[in-house]
């Protein structure tokens, strides 16, 4: 799939000069961009819905001293 994007020349440059001093597509940085960056997204998505469930009281939390006993660390 291509998708057409315009990036900043300050960006373009930086890229440039990456892909020139690896050797490697400029193409290559920016899939693995967007890869890091959306998984990166997805985590602020589920940490902001896991705090609002936990703010509205329906997802309980657990102190450290209960995952310890738990997870039977404090043997």
């Amino acid at each position: 799939m291509s998708i057409a994007i315009e990036i900043e020349p300050a960006v373009d440059k930086k890229l440039e000069a990456l892909a020139a001093k690896t050797g490697r597509a400029k193409a290559d940085y920016l899939r693995e961009a967007i890869a890091r960056g959306l998984e990166d997204i997805e985590d602020i998505y589920m940490a902001d819905a896991a705090y609002e469930r936990i703010r509205q009281g329906s997802e309980r939390t657990y102190t450290s001293a209960e995952v310890r006993r738990e997870l039977g660390l404090d043997d």
